[in-house]
């Protein structure tokens, strides 16, 4: 007879089962709620926003595969492992020391670190949208959020990590593989790109993220911030673009 699945238990989303294979001594240690959080079935809207990318495409800067790979990989090493993945650490640890004080904080500092008007309203509308998710599922602590002005989707999305037992580790590397999922997707409209050569660079971005989340560890306070003139240019620019089908 087969051996009967294992539970996982995880906070907030019931129990998982994992199927152990006694004969390989195998078993599944991927953070099954993580794959939820990071889906592109989550209910936020992330599709409806390229980050500029629509822009650059337009202004003729990125044309075709290998140009939109280094697109990608530059905003990911240089923005998000320098900004987004080192306050995402320090906002997973003040929501596990509950130190509402220190979330805020580094809410605060990452929305202001939004260049412009269009990168400031998606990260809100994104925060805002799992803010509702994570309320009607009953997740601690959201209603702290709920009335906030001023969000960064990373807020929210470190809470719910926290309250489903995810490490940081994966925590970060949950939300730069969501990050680039979502920039290749739109890469593949834009550009456009075939999806087979989307899935290319998806495997590209995938095989660096390991290092880049370890590189984001090391990040100390005072060292927080991007370097994307580029992106910034090309955002405020998109605010103006004759025909648009992303909203940054």
């Amino acid at each position: 007879m087969n051996p009967r699945p294992a539970p996982i238990a995880a906070a907030g989303m019931g129990t998982i089962m994992a199927m152990t294979d006694t004969q390989r001594g195998t078993s599944c240690t991927v953070p099954l709620p993580l794959l939820q959080l990071v889906s592109p079935a989550l209910p936020v809207g992330a599709y409806a926003y390229s980050q500029a990318l629509e822009y650059a495409v337009d202004a003729g800067w990125v044309t075709n595969e290998q140009q939109a790979a280094d697109w990608i990989a530059g905003l990911m090493r240089h923005a998000q492992v320098h900004l987004d993945a080192p306050v995402l650490l320090r906002l997973h640890q003040a929501w596990q020391a509950d130190d509402h004080e220190r979330v805020m904080y580094w809410n605060q500092y990452l929305y202001a670190s939004r260049e412009t008007a269009e990168l400031q309203a998606e990260d809100y509308t994104l925060a805002r949208a799992l803010i509702r998710l994570l309320i009607d599922l009953d997740i601690r602590h959201t209603s702290l959020l709920k009335e906030k002005k001023r969000l960064s989707y990373a807020c929210p999305f470190a809470l719910a990590a926290v309250q489903w037992q995810i490490s940081a580790g994966d925590t970060i590397a949950g939300y730069l593989w969501s990050w680039a999922e979502n920039q290749v997707a739109a890469a593949i409209k834009l550009v456009p790109l075939g999806q087979t050569a989307g899935q290319r660079i998806l495997l590209q971005l995938g095989q660096t993220i390991p290092a880049l989340v370890e590189s984001a560890q090391q990040i100390k306070d005072d060292e927080i911030g991007q370097v994307a003139h580029m992106q910034a240019m090309a955002s405020a620019w998109h605010e103006h673009q004759y025909s648009r089908l992303f909203r940054s």
